[in-house]
């Protein structure tokens, strides 16, 4: 573990805010910035680049829970815990990386998969993130329950399971997002954008970012609030079709990290729910639209439940001018791409 402020991302005061939680690494360092520019030339509007949370870690493809885990491990281990105990849904990236976790930190791990997506495909269970989850030695709990971002009465089951066969759990809610901790991580990316900025000679005035369990996007909110700097607009794209409850904890999650951080005023949230197809989980013909033109002209390969919407949010507000043709816009690619092993019928 490490709380040297020298290992921590800076500047001023969010490094210093940072700089005092213990951390865990997982990821390789910052992750890695480029343009896309045959994206941009397409679109015909704004320069577009992305950040590279796919590429962030060598634990089971990285993504975007990585970095934010970095923070809840070392408190499990600063707790004593021996499992660490999450939920998501039967194609969770996030328990997947949870998983990881546990196995590079040698703690036990149990995963509530609950059945928040309604898809026919028959080996929807076996294969992609859950089978990865199985190979590094999860105990996964499938579990048929409706989608929500919310605590699951599964979960809670789960927690009193470890501690009635005398194990010390660690509670990771969904997305590693309703905890005290889950907005440092990507308060921590904020502070690594504006070192990479400094080194390319750019600024990102708008973000785009996906959107369902909140902290993601919480996180950066109060991270570049804490730098102090110019303006910028984070955009979350909704992919949870619930997006009243994602915009509250957003909001919830970001003021949390701010107080955490010594930083007093936020922005507003700015969440679209223009594309999320109606259901969480599930792609519509504009998400597989967007899919497709990041995988043919970039080689940039999304996943239908999460960053397919939001590049189909990208794609939309750029083309149509709603991101101005001036703007320089930077894409959080989040992760995901496992779970396409069980969307194969979307490209036969």
């Amino acid at each position: 573990m490490s709380s040297d402020p020298a290992d921590q991302p800076g500047p001023g005061p969010l490094r210093q805010g940072l700089a005092g939680l213990p951390r865990y690494p997982l990821l390789f360092g910052p992750s890695p910035v480029h343009e896309l520019e045959r994206l941009s030339a397409h679109l015909g509007g704004a320069r577009v680049w992305a950040k590279r949370e796919d590429c962030n870690s060598g634990l089971a493809y990285g993504g975007n829970k990585t970095r934010k885990l970095e923070y809840l491990l070392a408190d499990a281990l600063v707790q004593g815990c021996d499992t660490l105990v999450s939920i998501g849904g039967v194609q969770s990236n996030h328990t997947r990386q949870v998983a990881a976790a546990a196995a590079r930190a040698g703690l036990r791990c149990v995963l509530v998969q609950e059945s928040w997506v309604e898809w026919p495909d028959p080996v929807y269970d076996r294969v992609g993130n859950i089978l990865l989850s199985r190979m590094m030695g999860a105990d996964v709990r499938l579990v048929q329950a409706e989608f929500d971002i919310g605590v699951r009465p599964s979960w809670e089951a789960a927690l009193a399971d470890v501690r009635a066969d005398g194990g010390t759990p660690y509670p990771i809610p969904a997305g590693a997002s309703d905890h005290r901790l889950g907005g440092m991580g990507f308060a921590g990316w904020a502070a690594e954008v504006a070192e990479q900025e400094r080194e390319l000679g750019v600024f990102f005035d708008t973000i785009v970012v996906c959107s369902v369990t909140g902290s993601t996007q919480a996180g950066m909110v109060a991270g570049f609030a804490a730098l102090d700097g110019p303006p910028r607009r984070i955009i979350g794209i909704d992919a949870s079709a619930a997006p009243e409850a994602t915009e509250d904890q957003i909001t919830r999650i970001a003021e949390g990290t701010a107080s955490l951080l010594g930083v007093d005023g936020l922005p507003p949230v700015v969440l679209d729910d223009r594309y999320h197809a109606g259901v969480y989980g599930v792609a519509d013909e504009r998400t597989l639209a967007a899919m497709r033109v990041a995988a043919r002209l970039e080689g940039m390969v999304t996943d239908p439940v999460y960053e397919g919407k939001s590049m189909a949010g990208l794609i939309d507000l750029v083309s149509s001018g709603e991101i101005p043709r001036d703007s320089t816009v930077l894409y959080a690619h989040l992760g995901g791409q496992p779970a396409l092993n069980a969307y194969s019928a979307l490209f036969p």
